[in-house]
Formats: structure tokens, C-alpha cells, sequence
């Protein structure tokens, strides 16, 4: 996932394997999972979270690799 992203992982992310064996590394069973959230559940707060991670990502990762 590090060459796939062309930099390390960020707190908070992990890789998932679609098919749930751990050891194929392909990059098309590969998925960047993210499992931060905010601590409170109010809608500024989600609104601030959710733009945080668009500005995150947006561009991160192509087309075809979304879903």
C-alpha cells in the first residue's frame, strides 16, 4: 500500500485485503481503510471531520481504486 500511495500510512489508517487473505499483496485486492473519528457527534463537528478528510485524500487515489 506504501508504493501504492507513494508514502507511508497516516495515524488511523489501515490496509484491507477485499478478499481476506493477508499475504496477497496485490494492488487490486488492496483498500486504504481510515478508522479516525471525531470524538463528539455534533454536526459541526462531522461537518469539520468529513472536510478534513476530503482535503485528506481528494486526489489520493484513482478512479478506478474508489468504491
Amino acid at each position: 500500500m506504501v508504493r501504492l500511495l507513494g508514502r507511508e500510512l497516516l495515524p488511523g489508517e489501515n490496509v484491507h485485503h477485499k478478499n481476506g487473505i493477508r499475504n496477497d499483496n496485490r494492488p487490486e485486492n488492496l483498500e486504504l481503510w481510515v478508522s479516525s473519528q471525531p470524538a463528539g457527534q455534533r454536526v459541526e463537528d462531522l461537518l469539520e471531520w468529513a472536510h478534513e478528510i476530503i482535503n485528506l485524500y481528494e486526489g489520493d487515489e484513482s478512479d478506478e481504486n474508489r468504491g
